[in-house]
């Protein structure tokens, strides 16, 4: 299975890093995680530039992308030439957004018919893409899941690993991560909010 979390200049780290260490976490042959960017090096919100694992053409080709926010999300929209290379199927493909990386999504039309889940500040700018946007952490419609605030990271990690490998690996990442003392909690927290959007036989 081939993941890719894309990531854009002005990156939020907690939305591309964490996605990246929950995902890194299940060890199976064949399984690969990739910061997917469309530079060899990208800066984050707060100064940290990070280099590639992988350009864009990679994430067209993965089995799953997770779409990460960032301070620049606007600008990636208004970039048709970037937009134009975002070219994902959700027929074939597992797409994931957190909190501005749903703009992107509705922006591609990938979340026509679908409500959202994402941050305050981008909140407006998904509805006027014609989205309705829910007060919760995640939401789940078939190949399609969006996630908001930058913890909810957990959230669209577990979901893909559920899809993928099924939803004990994804208690098992999440119980690995989760504060001692508060593992169960977290576990019937991350778990809840995918079970709740996906019947949890058609995770297996």
């Amino acid at each position: 299975m081939r993941i890719a979390i894309l990531t854009f200049d002005g990156f939020n780290e907690l939305d591309s890093l964490i996605a990246l260490g929950l995902l890194n976490r299940v060890k199976k042959p064949g399984w690969e995680v990739s910061l997917c960017c469309p530079t060899a090096r990208v800066c984050s919100m707060n100064g940290v530039t990070v280099e590639a694992q992988s350009l864009l053409p990679y994430a067209r080709s993965a089995d799953a992308v997770l779409v990460g926010s960032g301070m620049k999300t606007r600008e990636v929209v208004q970039d048709a030439a970037l937009m134009a290379q975002l070219d994902f199927d959700p027929a074939r493909q597992l797409l994931g957004a957190q909190c501005s990386g749903a703009l992107i999504l509705a922006r591609l039309g990938l979340l026509d018919g679908l409500p959202a889940c994402t941050d305050l500040t981008t909140k407006p700018w998904v509805q006027e893409a014609g989205i309705t946007v829910l007060n919760q952490p995640f939401v789940a419609g078939g190949n399609v899941a969006t996630a908001g605030g930058c913890l909810s990271a957990q959230y669209l990690a577990a979901w893909l690993i559920a899809r993928l490998e099924g939803p004990e690996a994804a208690r098992e990442v999440i119980h690995y991560f989760a504060p001692v003392g508060e593992k169960e909690e977290y576990v019937a927290r991350a778990m809840g909010h995918i079970e709740n959007q996906v019947p949890i036989a058609s995770l297996a």
